[in-house]
């Protein structure tokens, strides 16, 4: 799963403003339902990008599309975290918006409401061979597969990536939005990816076992290497069919889980290309997790902060 050490990391994915309300207990029906509501950078492609940076990772690239509303807003935000965008800005379309609505039980669950505006209109024209020179690894949100540019934007960078010997990685993303798509049409689009990082939900709905384990083992024989978020309960590392690894979670004190995975993601990815096994990596990814569940919104801390 190691392919040297150092180099860049690409991204390709959603950038999103955020609209995060935590609230305690039920939302009451027909009135008001007191909440603290913050606006705040996200998008599953941005912040994997920012805690691979986070992480380590020296040169970090994110491709994405964002409206005109929020393209200086999200640079700014981007670049203060370490990530160098190349982001397309679109005339047409406002940036992304996702309502998260965070409900401060025990385990901070949260709900989104989902507006992808401009990030639905990424497409092969945005595209450029050249965005992989120096680049060590490319990682792919599961939201592009959402889209039917998207998609074809999925194709030509596994193209272009396997062409040059990069490897590919990707996070399915969502479980509703994946349920839309079909198991038979994402495993056909992935076909290429070299590691997939899906939570436990999108690992069973992948495969129809009801198991974190089974479903790991089955995606495995599609996929060269699986890696299973399951949040509280660590990680865990598939290959050839096979579970090989078990990852413990770090100690958290859930505020809000918004990110969670994307902090796992990004923090594996920066160890990966920090040249570290796939056990290892998992395990960078999970104190990542449990440092993002307790924090309100979804990117890691300033430098400043």
């Amino acid at each position: 799963m190691t392919a040297g050490h150092g180099g860049a990391l690409l991204v390709v994915g959603d950038v999103v403003t955020d609209v995060v309300a935590r609230h305690r207990g039920p939302l009451a029906v027909g009135t008001d339902t007191a909440a603290s509501i913050h606006r705040l950078p996200g998008g599953a492609g941005a912040n994997v990008a920012c805690w691979a940076a986070y992480g380590g990772c020296g040169d970090v690239r994110l491709l994405g599309r964002v409206g005109i509303d929020a393209a200086v807003w999200h640079e700014r935000e981007l670049v203060a975290r370490g990530v160098r965008p190349l982001l397309v800005v679109d005339a047409a379309a406002p940036t992304s918006t996702v309502i998260c609505l965070v409900d401060l039980g025990a385990a901070a669950e949260r709900t989104f409401l989902t507006d992808s505006g401009a990030s639905l209109r990424i497409g092969p024209d945005d595209w450029s061979d050249a965005l992989l020179d120096g680049v060590t690894r490319l990682h792919l949100s599961g939201y592009l597969l959402f889209s039917e540019s998207g998609r074809a934007l999925v194709s030509v960078a596994l193209t272009a990536a396997r062409a040059r010997g990069v490897p590919v990685s990707l996070d399915p993303a969502s479980a509703g939005f994946l349920s839309t798509l079909g198991v038979d049409r994402f495993l056909g689009l992935v076909e290429g990816v070299e590691v997939l990082l899906p939570s436990r939900d999108e690992a069973c709905l992948l495969t129809g076992e009801p198991g974190a384990a089974d479903a790991a083992a089955k995606l495995s024989r599609h996929v060269p290497s699986v890696i299973v978020k399951q949040g509280a309960e660590g990680a865990l590392v598939a290959r050839s069919g096979v579970v090989c690894a078990r990852v413990p979670a770090a100690p958290a004190s859930p505020r809000d889980s918004t990110g969670a995975g994307d902090a796992f993601t990004g923090a594996l990815l920066a160890a990966l290309i920090a040249g570290a096994g796939a056990e290892e990596a998992a395990a960078a990814g999970c104190r990542a997790g449990a440092e993002a569940v307790a924090r309100v919104g979804a990117r890691p801390p300033r430098s400043s902060e």
